[in-house]
């Protein structure tokens, strides 16, 4: 080996020019036969697009933070830990707010009965649930629709039989399917309580159209949407104290659930994971002490040979 590299060096490959080298490299260069009208160009080029993505950056962050909005808090949810799961029961609870408040105008129609099973409740108790509500099903024979019994594999049914009658019942505006909304919305489940939480009266100077209300977490704080959750505004099953912050941390976090169904399997497979790959490395590490310590530790010796 020794030998080789000293001959490569004595036919000077590896001595060093650097003239020559840079003599190469600059032959190689084609910025030197553009014009100066070219050059110019590309450098405006380059300003107006340095120039336009600053602008934008800007403009991202002066829509994200305005003088009438705020940015929601971060709470202590106990599903944000890297292995924590969701509250079930507190899903449950989050349910029975929707069903008894949020409903009335918010569609939830990604979610179907049979989603339910498992997480907040038995199989029973959601063939129940879906039995309370009368879905439209047909034709029948006679080419007529009809209103039957829910069903399992049914999906939660809207309030409004189309958008334009859920404008016209909201002055307007149309109530969003909340079936994504935590992760539709930045901040999500933190958006979520603060919006159901942060109504107050509007600041001086403020004028809010007739059906509107002010809230400060809402882009442009006039929201159409009047509050919804007030101290004992309905009873949960459980005998939890219905109070109001209680209402929209529960139904906050059922809608976290909607948005991700995966949440809890998703951070179990994170488990297995963790466990099997942490199995795998030390078995591959102790093959790999096995099959290389004798290469390894092995010596070699050069004995020549006596003429």
């Amino acid at each position: 080996m020794a030998a080789t590299v000293g001959r490569i060096c004595g036919a000077g490959l590896f001595k060093s020019n650097s003239l020559a080298t840079v003599n190469q490299i600059s032959s190689y260069s084609t910025t030197r036969e553009w014009t100066r009208g070219r050059k110019a160009f590309l450098g405006s080029l380059g300003l107006l697009a340095g120039g336009a993505g600053a602008l934008m950056y800007t403009l991202d962050q002066s829509v994200k933070a305005t003088d009438l909005e705020l940015h929601p808090p971060k709470n202590m949810w106990s599903h944000n830990g890297l292995f924590s799961s969701l509250d079930h029961a507190s899903v449950r609870r989050g349910y029975e707010v929707y069903k008894q408040v949020c409903a009335a105008c918010h569609s939830l129609r990604f979610i179907a009965f049979r989603n339910l099973v498992g997480v907040s409740h038995t199989e029973e108790e959601a063939k129940a649930e879906a039995e309370d509500q009368m879905i439209e099903d047909g034709p029948d024979d006679q080419g007529n629709m009809f209103k039957r019994p829910g069903k399992l594999s049914d999906y939660f049914p809207s309030p409004y039989p189309n958008e334009e009658a859920a404008r016209a019942a909201n002055n307007g505006a149309y109530p969003p399917d909340l079936s994504y909304i935590t992760s539709a919305r930045h901040g999500g489940e933190d958006y979520i309580f603060a919006l159901l939480t942060g109504y107050c009266d509007p600041p001086a100077g403020l004028v809010l159209r007739e059906g509107q209300y002010f809230n400060p977490y809402f882009p442009g704080g006039a929201i159409s949407m009047a509050q919804a959750l007030y101290n004992e505004a309905m009873e949960y099953t459980d005998g939890t104290p219905p109070t109001a912050s209680q209402l929209a941390k529960d139904v906050s976090t059922f809608l976290k659930w909607t948005a991700e169904p995966e949440h809890d399997d998703r951070k179990r497979m994170l488990i297995k994971g963790i466990a099997i790959f942490t199995f795998l490395i030390a078995t591959s590490y102790y093959v790999k002490k096995l099959k290389f310590a004798s290469l390894k530790t092995r010596k070699i010796e050069f004995r020549p040979k006596n003429n």
